[in-house]
């Protein structure tokens, strides 16, 4: 059986050692000339460390990333509202590790050339198409740094890992757009003496204001004891034009927002301006589709399903589509059949969790709180909302996403 990988991201070389680890062969064609540690942080929850200790990998994970502890949330004035153990501190037997989405990246980069041999990783190569008849499907491909054609490619099964863009999903949505609803986002890392207690997952504030979140992605960054600290922002800028992806930022841009958030145990002024690192994204995803399946071809991780980079998920879920499909590769001898299945499987299940994303992300909890206090500070949070409903609010998001602690266990 031909498997042809479109895409040597997350998704695609998650979905290469998966196939590997049953035995089956790929190839991974990815449009970038060379893959390179790029980016900033990602936050590995327990369903997708589950999925990534099942390929050999959470030790290493582990001593390249932060282990969080804590979750916690505050309004805009510095004041906790909730805060819960998290990952192993919570039960869960994975935990929940921060780390550099470069790092995460080459980690399963190196681990994915330990198992395909040089001829099944390819880079410089970009879809510029496919058909596909009985026989099987043919991919078009450009050489992505000289724009010249490259020669086709003959497969059995396509699966596109190609991203929120996908080259392959738009062969069969043509007209489809992105869904933006005016929020845009800042994301930098910054050298920074550790917040809290150092292993702390921190949200503070809400959409309707102004939203920041930060946690830490590596320890004694510079020999000094500091920490390497991803954040990101979120602002709701209704009227204004979408930002650009990994375009370098501009502090200017939205650091009014944040002028007035000093606290005692944080000056966030300061933690942005001391940015190594700053890029800015578009808040977008692209409504639920009922069909990611055509004949040989199939949809995963954002090509399927993008959805907003809130409740660390996105990442989560490529993984466990990954793992799926390749199971349901092994378990069938039509692999059509098995892309079917892989679809009646995954598909309602993860538009749950974009439509949540939406609707009522972990922050619900920040927005919620904010109303109640009309957006001022309180002096009894249990006056308006107790500790019990907050937790429920989190423990909601847990179930819809699938790493509620009763299933992992």
């Amino acid at each position: 059986m031909r498997i042809a990988i479109v895409g040597g991201g997350i998704a695609g070389l998650s979905l290469a050692l998966n196939l590997h680890k049953r035995g089956i062969a790929c190839t991974v064609y990815e449009a970038a000339p060379a893959i390179k540690e790029l980016g900033v942080g990602i936050t590995l929850l327990p369903h997708a460390m589950r999925e990534l200790a099942a390929l050999g990998l959470q030790t290493e994970l582990e001593q390249h990333g932060i282990v969080n502890q804590t979750s916690a949330f505050f309004n805009r004035f510095g004041q906790m509202i909730y805060q819960e153990p998290r990952g192993r501190a919570a039960g869960y037997p994975y935990p929940e590790v921060g780390i550099h989405r470069g790092r995460l990246h080459g980690i399963l980069l190196n681990a994915a050339r330990r198992c395909l041999d040089g001829e099944r990783l390819f880079t410089n190569h970009r879809c510029s198409g496919l058909s596909q008849d009985e026989a099987g499907v043919t991919l078009h491909f450009t050489e992505t740094s000289t724009d010249q054609r490259l020669p086709d490619v003959h497969a059995d099964v396509v699966i596109a890992c190609d991203g929120v863009n996908s080259a392959i999903r738009r062969t069969f949505y043509p007209s489809e757009k992105l869904v933006f609803t005016g929020i845009n986002t800042w994301r930098g890392v910054t050298r920074h003496r550790p917040i809290l207690s150092g292993r702390t997952y921190v949200r503070i504030g809400s959409i309707k204001t102004a939203k920041l979140i930060l946690y830490p992605i590596m320890d004694n960054i510079d020999g000094e004891g500091r920490q390497l600290i991803n954040w990101s922002t979120e602002l709701e800028t209704k009227g204004t034009s979408m930002n650009d992806w990994n375009t370098p930022g501009r502090i200017a841009d939205f650091i009014d927002f944040y002028q007035d958030w000093r606290f005692d145990w944080l000056d966030v002024p300061a933690l942005i301006r001391g940015a190594d690192t700053l890029f800015e994204y578009p808040m977008v995803d692209k409504n639920p589709i009922d069909q990611w399946t055509f004949g040989g071809v199939t949809l995963v991780g954002d090509a399927a399903h993008p959805m907003y980079p809130r409740g660390s998920n996105g990442s989560a879920q490529a993984l466990i589509d990954a793992r799926t499909l390749a199971e349901c590769l092994a378990g069938e001898l039509d692999p059509r059949n098995a892309l079917k299945r892989y679809e009646e499987l995954r598909c309602k299940a993860t538009a749950r969790v974009v439509l949540t994303n939406r609707s009522t992300p972990p922050d619900i909890i920040n927005i919620r709180v904010e109303e109640l206090t009309h957006d001022k500070p309180f002096g009894n949070l249990d006056d308006h909302i107790s500790q019990a409903e907050l937790k429920e609010l989190s423990d909601a998001y847990k179930r819809v996403a699938g790493f509620d602690l009763a299933d992992l266990r």
